[in-house]
């Protein structure tokens, strides 16, 4: 498969970002790729197109499908696996969101709960180092809260509600940015 300069462009700049997003270049690369493609592509055709090892696709493909962007099809008559992407930008986003915090978020919050019940009883715990740490877990708390409330909304409805962000934060003006 070859691809457009622009499409070369894309994937290129995916991979770099990738990088800053804490992915790897190539896992990134190939997300784009089979994004772009809009048709399964097995790894050999990702491996030819991208000039990367077929070793490197395969462990890539494993990261991509354990994040859940990445699905296995088959094609009638061919026993290699095809890997397509997700196609859906919105759909992406909120698979994208609900791993990081299933990664991230959630373990962070184990933690920080840990914290605050042992915080209470430690002697050599500072009041005021307890009250940041309680701070962060309460500000995680709501980010877990809201997402957990807007997870399992339609595409389209969290896009209008994205739309309306903006619009309520210049209705409610600067005053209200100021307020904790």
């Amino acid at each position: 498969m070859s691809l457009s300069p622009t499409a070369q462009k894309f994937v290129l700049h995916w991979g770099e970002m990738g990088t800053r997003w804490g992915v790897n270049r190539t896992v990134a690369q190939i997300h784009a790729l089979l994004y772009l493609a809009g048709r399964p592509l097995t790894a050999e055709d990702i491996a030819e197109t991208l000039g990367v090892a077929r070793s490197n696709v395969s462990t890539s493909l494993k990261e991509l499908q354990s994040w859940k962007l990445v699905r296995v099809s088959h094609v009638l008559g061919d026993r290699r696996d095809h890997f397509a992407a997700l196609q859906d930008v919105w759909e992406i986003f909120r698979v994208i969101l609900e791993e990081r915090k299933r990664r991230e978020i959630d373990p962070t919050l184990s933690v920080l709960r840990e914290c605050a019940i042992e915080g209470e009883e430690d002697g050599e715990l500072d009041a005021a180092t307890l009250a940041r740490m309680q701070a962060v877990l309460a500000f995680l708390d709501m980010l877990g809260a809201s997402f957990q409330d807007y997870q399992h909304l339609p595409p389209q409805t969290v896009q209008r509600m994205v739309k309306m962000g903006g619009k309520l934060a210049r209705f409610l003006g600067p005053a209200a940015k100021e307020q904790p």
